[in-house]
């Protein structure tokens, strides 16, 4: 089981319709956890036969390249890059990889160097890796393969600030954005222009060399230059959008000076912007998704259709503020609950995506946490039911959880605690709430990260 302690949530229910519920919900979501192992997206889009490479309907001949380098960072960086030298250890040249802290790395050539950085805020470990990274591709000739390995995480654990940018700024930055509430794809807008190496500048360092990018998406709907802030994809973001999110949000004055000097020096277009579609730089570039939400999403479903349940999958591109998302959720599990509405019980409903929390109190907590503690308030009574939401790569904020789950019984359970649900919502707190009920989920590093998944169990009940 990746779930650690899935006896002792299913254990929480204090019926046997709500504990089969809650099994449900787990065992789904620990098989979701089980299959997105990134060796084995790796493995699914990548085969090789000789010395051809064949990646979807692209063939590249190993033979045809002097030197094949591999790089990589975010959280899957480990695992794929042990998948991708089973597949061309006897072609690669060197390698180098940044990987999160907690998980290890041993190189199966011994030609590829890994460093162990930090997440979500960057380190100076990150920013000398992403040094290593950019010097490596630079190297590349016309006559050789960059194989880039980019996953969930991947932004944050590359931290090269542009000139006259410190990489305490640039953390200050990050931590306002992450505060603020802003969306990823606006926090990778900004990144991308304090940046040395995001918004396609990697591309930039490896041309004119072959680029094969394999990607993990950890953002809502694939966008290629959103991911990891997109390093090897032409960014559509301008010195003008980086400083109208700042400024939306309120925090334009409160991000170091350096941070608005350069953005200023941007919008006078006395700094090169970052490579835009049609780029020369991106003629031999390949960015290729080899696993996401969808992917998730679906996998989720044939589990539950394997054990005899009705299924659907909501979307894989749900965004919102957690709180409302959470209420939304918890109506159709009533919904279905009473009136068998979308499809008939017992029913398996899976819905992917990404939610936003914007922080007003002083709590801890995460977006999957928060998402299950306002769901709670609306199943409130209802038996048979349960919801259970994580964020994949098995960090659910700045916490040790990767997500939540809740019954009907969960908000008298709380009550019996003298734990009043509306509060812990508003202080931002269903950390400590779901704590209190033993109803966190943990999971530890999974190794991966497709955004979060959330499913949703109604049984028939007699």
């Amino acid at each position: 089981m990746r779930i650690r302690n899935f006896e002792e949530l299913v254990a929480n229910g204090l019926t046997d319709e709500d504990k089969e519920a809650r099994r449900i919900c787990l065992e789904v979501l620990d098989k979701v956890i089980e299959e997105l192992d990134p060796r084995k997206m790796v493995f699914s889009k990548v085969r090789r036969t000789g010395s051809k490479l064949h990646i979807d309907r692209l063939t590249l001949d190993l033979d045809e390249f002097e030197r094949v380098y591999l790089v990589g960072f975010g959280k899957a960086s480990h695992l794929m890059a042990e998948a991708m030298e089973q597949l061309i250890g006897d072609k690669l040249t060197r390698g180098f990889i940044n990987i999160l802290k907690d998980v290890s790395f041993e190189s199966l050539t011994g030609r590829v160097e890994s460093k162990k950085v930090s997440h979500p805020i960057p380190d100076e470990e990150g920013l000398l890796g992403a040094k290593q990274i950019l010097k490596l591709v630079s190297d590349a000739s016309e006559k050789d393969l960059v194989i880039c390995l980019i996953s969930g995480g991947g932004s944050a654990m590359t931290p090269l600030p542009a000139e006259d940018i410190t990489l305490k700024d640039k953390q200050r930055t990050t931590q306002a954005l992450l505060k603020c509430g802003a969306r990823i794809d606006e926090v990778n807008a900004v990144r991308k222009h304090i940046s040395a190496f995001k918004g396609g500048q990697l591309a930039r360092a490896a041309y004119p060399a072959t680029v094969l990018s394999l990607i993990v998406s950890d953002v809502v709907g694939d966008p290629l230059e959103v991911i990891a802030s997109g390093p090897t994809s032409p960014d559509p973001s301008t010195f003008k959008d980086a400083y109208e999110i700042l400024r939306r949000y309120g925090i334009w004055e409160s991000v170091p000076e350096s941070v608005r000097r350069r953005i200023e020096t941007g919008l006078r277009g006395e700094v090169e912007e970052t490579p835009k579609p049609g780029d020369k730089v991106f003629e031999k570039v390949h960015n290729v998704i080899v696993g996401n939400n969808r992917l998730a999403c679906h996998i989720a479903a044939e589990y539950a259709q394997k054990l005899g349940l009705n299924t659907l999958i909501l979307s894989s591109v749900v965004e919102g503020e957690a709180r409302h998302v959470g209420t939304v959720y918890g109506s159709i599990l009533v919904e279905e609950a009473l009136v068998d509405n979308p499809i008939e019980k017992p029913a398996v409903i899976i819905v992917g995506g990404e939610t936003t929390v914007t922080v007003r109190g002083s709590g801890l907590g995460g977006r999957n946490q928060e998402l299950v503690l306002s769901a709670s308030r609306k199943i409130k009574g209802l038996r048979g039911v349960a919801i259970a939401s994580l964020g994949t790569d098995g960090i659910d904020g700045p916490t040790d959880a990767a997500g939540a789950i809740a019954d009907g019984k969960t908000v008298s359970r709380a009550e019996e605690k003298s734990l009043d649900p509306e509060k812990y919502l508003d202080d931002n707190d269903s950390y400590r709430f779901f704590k209190s009920l033993g109803d966190l989920v943990f999971t530890g590093p999974t190794g991966t990260n497709v955004t979060d998944i959330t499913v949703m169990v109604a049984l028939k009940t007699g």
